[in-house]
């Protein structure tokens, strides 16, 4: 018989064991408890991460494997090095930031709805509020035509999601983000699950302990409290 899924209590800031998670669907962790500041940046912080439609109740997921990218190993192939080389785009760091989130927001084509709902857009710009949820803006001119955001804690980059309007956005917009995540010294970028796009690009496969040995390498010399860490600015 299989165990019943633990649903959070919204009055106790508490997860399961990751390794607890179940393998189908993968990484299933536990339902409901709430989107507050304090609870995502628990499940940050141990390697968890809400992904849940429209209607049905907050779910928590530790996925094994886990896809990653460590900075320094992004792959650029010659024909976007020879567009990037035309400098096309420009690039911002949080300059627009609900702006982003709401073009990743947008369903893509064959998808009937999206995952970011209005109460996961009001949690993530409550995260950014605190400096925790972080953008970078790809831009043509004064058209704003890519983006990613995700959650920065101590040297991670937990990546949510992402979107471009234009050819090679997206991926001009990975490759800056991998510099300035090697500027800063960041242990890794979080991929979450796998995707064509990312593995083009050089996500890796790694499993569950190993990505969470990175997380606290990542989180080493950060105060327990995480809302009293301010936190690194991309």
């Amino acid at each position: 018989m299989a165990t019943p899924l633990p649903w959070l209590d919204v009055h106790q800031l508490v997860f399961p064991d990751p390794e607890h998670a179940l393998k189908e669907p993968d990484g299933l962790l536990a339902i409901g408890g709430d989107l507050s500041s304090e609870r995502l940046l628990l499940a940050y912080r141990q390697g968890i991460f809400p992904w849940y439609s429209e209607g049905e109740p907050i779910l928590w997921w530790s996925p094994d494997p886990r896809w990653v990218i460590f900075p320094g190993r992004l792959h650029i192939s010659r024909s976007l090095q020879k567009i990037l080389s035309r400098q096309p785009f420009t690039f911002t760091s949080n300059q627009a930031f609900a702006d982003v989130i709401k073009a990743c927001s947008e369903p893509r084509a064959k998808q009937a709805g999206t995952w970011i709902t209005p109460e996961m857009q009001q949690a993530y710009l409550q995260l950014h509020e605190q400096g925790f949820a972080q953008s970078l803006e790809c831009w043509q001119g004064d058209q704003l035509v890519g983006g990613i955001y995700g959650v920065v804690l101590g040297r991670c980059f937990f990546g949510e999601s992402m979107f471009s309007r234009v050819s090679n956005a997206s991926k001009a917009v990975m490759v800056e983000l991998d510099s300035r995540l090697q500027a800063r010294n960041f242990v890794l970028l979080d991929c979450q699950v796998r995707s064509a796009h990312l593995l083009s690009m050089g996500a890796e496969e790694i499993s569950r302990r190993e990505f969470l040995q990175y997380i606290r390498e990542g989180l080493a010399g950060t105060k327990t409290d995480s809302l009293s860490r301010n936190p690194i600015p991309l």
